[in-house]
């Protein structure tokens, strides 16, 4: 017999037990940190740890100093104590190594398909002690994860901000909202800038709240370990508990608490009304974000607190404390893969908070036809009316509307199989099919991407196959041919200034390549053309001008048009802010971001 025959099969890996901490290390146990044990598929890993996705480099550029990599053959290290775990930069390194890795598999589980990140490669840098500052954020320039500590006074042990496991989930959120919508990062409105950190937040809070060990202890601490009063489990309690704190307990060497420590807590607590966007407190990006994630976060306590008043009769009952904790898990994973799924139903760029509830909805319609068990959708639908904010469609419910049954695609002259994934096909299918999909001839039209999706059902196993095409268009004009759109002037705007001015559409194809939906932001056209144009009534020309003409001032007021823009130091500027409890206007903001652009560590 050969030595190959002779040889044992190897043992088959199938996953990786990862312990992490729950939330962050100040949240203990009977005299141990809050942990939970997440299983990560296995894979062939290199030092670091460094696998397909990626790649832990531990260097502190405060000190420069180089950590040791963490040696994946003795695997993850089991900590306990918050001494052992704050001075372990091995437990750190896979902690935030393995945070990152299940918030990945989330998007990729509720996406159903492979997804990347807003980089070139595709090994995302991952750096847990990357400076010494009250600060983490994602940087598409140095294709990184930064992720800073602030030492501690005296005897005091230093605070890690890799050590949060929601400030860890929101920065990885960041990279992969980038990944997905790589011109959300780039605001060209008040609701686009607060949304990528709304997301990301939204992201970090669920990612906590679908973990059941940190639920199940959270959710009443001092109370009995296996039961928990069912008057503990008011609205008003719950909202209170530390399950709603992103980064509570992170504090500086001078006691005082720091990282985006109320932001959402209060976020959660902000009362509704239906004309709070248009307060001024609430046009400031990080304060308007707070609305969609309080809105959200509502919809998650209301669902919660209803299937909670199923359990017991009376404020006197008590409650199985696993039971309570794992509804609120379950609740949250499904709201979570709402809000994941619901980026591929959004337009490719300038997104509102309108286009995100729409989306939201119809991605879940899609795949979960049945809400009776938690009634998210009504909920959601119903929270967020509260607060002003209504559906993008024309559909009373707010889903977005099919097209017309006599505006199907012609296939003449494409292959349906190459469709689902060569662009370029894509692109001859598109632009035979340009007057049905009411795009702009004079623009110059991109096929950004092409993604195959296999949306699986969690009621039935159903398996839902689409393609999910984003569509770009753009036009280069001057300053002093705004007037020619019908498009205001911008005061101090040099003539000459170049205006790329961009827009485009995604488009839901069924398993049979038949268009099922199409979201789009539409381009302007020159007002000679309106004399021809047979598609679109004056009015809603009229309302597309004025749309274009608010976005083009945004765009200026925030350096779009001026070269001083840059998607770090937007995202870092943000957080820094967020960090220190500050709360500034816009024309500071934009000040404070042009300022750093050029002094940002990379």
């Amino acid at each position: 017999m050969s030595e190959r025959r002779k040889q044992q099969p190897a043992e088959r890996k199938e996953y990786c037990k990862v312990t992490i901490v729950a939330q962050d290390p100040d949240n203990q146990r009977d005299g141990e940190v809050l942990t939970a044990e997440v299983k990560l598929p296995w894979e062939d890993l290199e030092n670091g740890p460094m696998g397909c996705s990626l790649y832990v480099v531990d260097y502190d550029s405060s000190t420069r100093r180089m950590y040791r990599a963490a040696d994946v053959k003795d695997g993850p290290p089991q900590r306990k104590t918050r001494d052992e775990i704050l001075s372990d930069p091995v437990f750190h390194a896979w902690n935030v190594y393995a945070i990152v890795m299940r918030t990945l598999m989330r998007f990729e589980s509720a996406l159903g398909r492979r997804v990347r990140w807003g980089i070139r490669g595709h090994q995302l840098k991952v750096v847990p002690h990357a400076f010494e500052d009250a600060n983490a954020f994602y940087s598409p320039e140095a294709e990184a994860l930064l992720f800073g500590y602030i030492r501690g006074a005296g005897a005091e042990a230093n605070t890690y901000l890799c050590l949060s496991h929601d400030v860890v989930a929101h920065e990885t959120a960041h990279a992969l909202l980038d990944g997905l919508r790589g011109n959300f990062i780039a605001p060209s409105s008040a609701d686009q800038a607060a949304l990528h950190e709304a997301f990301a937040d939204i992201v970090a809070l669920l990612s906590v709240l679908s973990l059941t060990e940190a639920v199940e202890y959270l959710v009443d601490p001092c109370g009995d370990r296996e039961k928990v009063s069912k008057s503990a489990l008011s609205l008003e309690r719950l909202q209170n508990t530390n399950l709603f704190g992103l980064a509570e307990n992170i504090t500086n060497a001078s006691g005082s608490r720091i990282a985006r420590v109320d932001a959402l807590r209060r976020s959660v607590g902000i009362e509704p009304r239906t004309d709070i966007l248009e307060l001024d407190e609430f046009k400031e990006e990080h304060r308007r974000g707070e609305v969609l994630v309080g809105a959200v976060m509502r919809t998650f306590l209301q669902a919660w607190k209803a299937r909670i008043d199923c359990l017991a009769r009376d404020d006197t009952s008590l409650i199985d404390r696993r039971i309570v904790a794992e509804q609120g898990a379950d609740i949250a994973e499904l709201l979570l893969t709402m809000c994941i799924r619901a980026i591929d139903y959004t337009p490719p760029i300038h997104i509102t908070f309108r286009h995100f509830l729409s989306a939201m909805l119809t991605a879940d319609l899609e795949v979960r036809a049945d809400d009776s068990r938690y009634d998210l959708r009504r909920t959601l639908r119903d929270v967020m009316g509260k607060f002003g904010i209504v559906g993008a469609s024309s559909d009373t419910e707010g889903y977005w509307l099919p097209p017309d049954s006599d505006e199907k695609l012609a296939h003449g002259g494409v292959h349906f199989t190459a469709l689902q994934t060569d662009d370029t096909e894509m692109f001859r299918h598109i632009w035979n099919n340009r007057r049905q999909l009411h795009l702009n001839p004079h623009a110059f039209t991109q096929i950004a991407s092409v993604r195959p999706c296999v949306r699986v059902s969690p009621s039935d196993g159903f398996q839902v196959r689409e393609t999910v095409v984003e569509c770009g268009q753009y036009l280069k004009i001057s300053a002093a041919e705004l007037p020619a759109y019908g498009l205001d002037e911008v005061e101090n705007l040099p003539s000459e200034t170049p205006i790329e001015l961009r827009g485009g559409s995604t488009l839901i194809l069924d398993e049979y390549g038949e268009l099922k939906y199409e979201i789009s932001d539409k381009l302007p056209t020159p007002m000679v053309l309106d004399r021809y144009e047979k598609t679109t009534s004056a009015a809603t020309r009229k309302k597309l001008r004025e749309v274009w003409s608010k976005r083009i001032k945004y765009l200026y007021s925030t350096g779009q048009f001026t070269g001083q823009s840059n998607r770090t130091a937007s995202l870092a500027a943000r957080h820094r802010d967020r960090s220190q409890g500050h709360e500034v206007d816009t024309d500071t903001q934009t000040k404070r971001r042009q300022r750093i652009a050029s002094e940002l560590w990379l």
